[in-house]
């Protein structure tokens, strides 16, 4: 399925640094166990970052951790700052940040004194708004290269293991479908194949919980892979280098774990916005979390293994945002609501020398911070383009609910949800509401 929100954040520092740092598991812990919280596909787990705490995607595709929209944290200290420029995904140049040694990450008995940071001070480049909820960071290499990691989609929770028991061992061995795992730059990488406009090849992808998407192909880089005749321009998120778009189609098969996909949605990034991004050797396209979601994924980055097994979501059909509108987070309002009061006393009122009548006025008003949606970019022919809908109207209600009662993942469920759905949307725009009617409507 097509998300509303693809964030996929590959970058490079113009000054090179390897850090030394790595996380321990605290003395006498077998393993640690981290909920996390899942978004678009998007894992969101917190980290205490010198003794404040934070929340990070947890981001297979970075090696470095960084950290950006820090308003609200004011008491978090950095030490040893560096000034640095960075570049990755997206049209646009560099931009600058900060590199910050000797600090302390700690999570749930998962620590790392000496851990590098990268501080990014462009609040353009802040993606909370398009998930919902404050993220702070992105942490990745870092976090799986020293143990045993395990991604279960299905509970919800990251389990960091000290070491290969024989349990956990016998587990995989049983239950899972292991197989090799490269390690080049930090990044995982993995051989799957890939069928597209009748073609067939073996390529090599990224394999990236940070990119919420099924699959990307990058087509400048091989011949091997070609765009689906049937396919649609469309936004693709934000890299550190600015938007990033491209193309989406469906394509034939492709493989993982022990899983052939059929008729998936595939992402073809144009070459602008994928400029500045280093590649390895033979690196064709990427894996992302539309795919990973439907695993239970352990990550053996010191042996380079990974281990597979699917889970109920499976054999879901991948379906995307069929309205063409992407819609983002826009900060919160006060919103005034009547509520019953089940305790409230009744108003005895007298009517004449006889009648008397008893009035139940248990009605209460409050005052809530709900949250605000915007359309944050309309796709040129979408549906919702057609209708009259417009970047950055205010959504007011969505088939006569309140969009104060929604949140971005059930937008996004709506606007995915099944072809030929009527979606009713009344907005503001400029101080003037309006209501458009259009049809959810699949053209790849």
């Amino acid at each position: 399925m097509r998300l509303l929100f693809t964030f996929c954040f590959l970058f490079i520092a113009f000054i090179p640094c390897r850090s030394q740092s790595g996380f321990q598991i605290d003395h006498n812990k077998r393993k640690i166990v981290i909920p996390f919280k899942l978004i678009n596909n998007l894992i969101f787990i917190p980290i205490k970052v010198n003794g404040e705490t934070l929340t990070f995607l947890l981001d297979t595709g970075v090696e470095e951790t960084v950290l950006f929209s820090l308003d609200d944290k004011e008491q978090v200290s950095l030490y040893h700052l560096e000034k640095i420029m960075l570049k990755g995904l997206g049209g646009n140049n560099a931009a600058e940040a900060y590199k910050s040694s000797r600090n302390k990450l700690e999570v749930n008995g998962f620590t790392d004194k000496e851990h590098e940071i990268y501080l990014v001070l462009d609040q353009e480049f802040n993606f909370s708004s398009q998930v919902g909820i404050p993220v702070n960071g992105i942490i990745g290499y870092h976090f799986f290269k020293n143990h045993l990691v395990e991604i279960d989609y299905d509970r919800k929770k990251v389990t960091v293991y000290a070491d290969n028991h024989p349990k956990i061992v016998k587990r995989l061995n049983r239950y899972f479908t292991k197989e090799p795992l490269l390690i080049e730059e930090n990044k995982p990488y993995y051989y799957a194949t890939v069928e597209s406009a009748g073609k067939r090849c073996e390529a090599k992808l990224l394999i990236d919980t940070g990119n919420s998407d099924a699959i990307w192909l990058f087509l400048n880089r091989t011949n091997q892979v070609e765009l689906p005749a049937k396919n649609i321009d469309d936004f693709l998120g934000r890299g550190f280098s600015g938007n990033v778009y491209g193309k989406r189609g469906r394509i034939s098969r492709f493989t993982f774990g022990n899983h052939s996909f059929a008729n998936a949605i595939g992402t073809f990034p144009d070459s602008t916005s994928i400029k500045s991004v280093n590649f390895v050797k033979d690196r064709v396209g990427s894996l992302g979390g539309e795919v990973l979601s439907r695993f239970s994924v352990f990550f053996d980055y010191p042996n380079h293994l990974i281990f597979t097994k699917s889970n109920h979501n499976v054999n879901q059909p991948f379906n995307f945002n069929m309205s063409g509108i992407e819609v983002q987070h826009d900060g919160l309002e006060w919103v005034k609501e009547t509520y019953e009061d089940p305790g409230a006393k009744g108003v005895t009122i007298k009517m004449g020398t006889t009648n008397e009548g008893r009035f139940q006025d248990n009605l209460r008003i409050k005052f809530e911070l709900k949250p605000v949606f915007k359309i944050y970019n309309v796709r040129a022919g979408s549906t919702a383009e057609l209708a009259g809908l417009q970047k950055d109207d205010k959504i007011l209600k969505i088939n006569k609910q309140n969009a104060h009662a929604l949140s971005i993942e059930k937008i996004n469920e709506l606007l995915k949800s099944e072809e030929g759905k009527i979606i009713e949307m009344e907005v503001d725009r400029k101080g003037h509401v309006y209501t458009f009617r259009f049809q959810l409507k699949s053209i790849i």
